[in-house]
């Protein structure tokens, strides 16, 4: 692969942070015994890579429009507090293929989280200096497909490659006309890429 730079997903490809979610959602969901109901790892590991508008709508489709805005930025806030302290689980080996990745190229990251989110990544896990730039839908709100148009034309990348574990991924990597490197172990799947990886560590055969 004759590329330039990486850009990652978060959620499915570079950890898995839904046990910790979990803990911070459910701390909200005790606020709130009207609802009477606590969140699952398996609920919300289908609906990672949604937007958090989206994971809350799938979530509670009988709660009204307002009282899912509400508890949307209450487990924004909680779970930047939660995964600040406490980060989520790392997929092994990422820090040391991280690290010689970065010697060759410029690494990114497009997520379709809030704002916020990835900061909590970089801090719990002492990763940002390995990454030039990020993006996400918190800050844009536009679908993943135009975050990674806009981290290749703000940082002036030439020859991408977007690695992600979903369909929407692949989705957003046709968008920016890159090509997508399937993570098969992370949370989703998709029947179309370019190349697949069952390991983080295996991109280095790759590029």
């Amino acid at each position: 692969m004759k590329i330039d730079s990486i850009i990652f997903d978060l959620d499915g490809t570079l950890w898995n942070a839904t046990e910790e979610i979990c803990e911070a959602w459910n701390i909200v969901l005790n606020r709130h015994p009207n609802i009477g109901r606590t969140i699952t790892t398996e609920e919300l590991g289908k609906n990672m890579g949604f937007t958090m508008d989206e994971i809350c709508m799938r979530l509670f489709p009988e709660l009204d429009e307002n009282l899912q805005v509400k508890l949307m930025k209450e487990f924004c806030e909680e779970e930047e507090i939660y995964l600040g302290k406490h980060g989520g689980k790392l997929y092994p080996k990422v820090e040391e293929t991280l690290g010689k990745l970065s010697e060759s190229y410029k690494l990114y990251i497009v997520s379709n989280c809030q704002d916020g989110y990835i900061q909590c990544f970089f801090k719990a896990h002492k990763l940002k200096k390995y990454f030039t730039d990020f993006e996400c839908w918190g800050v844009t709100g536009l679908p993943k497909g135009q975050n990674n148009k806009i981290i290749m034309e703000r940082n002036k990348l030439n020859k991408p490659v977007y690695v992600g574990d979903t369909k929407g991924d692949y989705e957003s990597a046709k968008i920016a006309e890159i090509p997508f490197i399937y993570a098969r172990y992370g949370f989703g799947n998709s029947e179309e890429y370019d190349y697949v990886i069952d390991s983080f560590e295996e991109i280095l055969n790759l590029v």
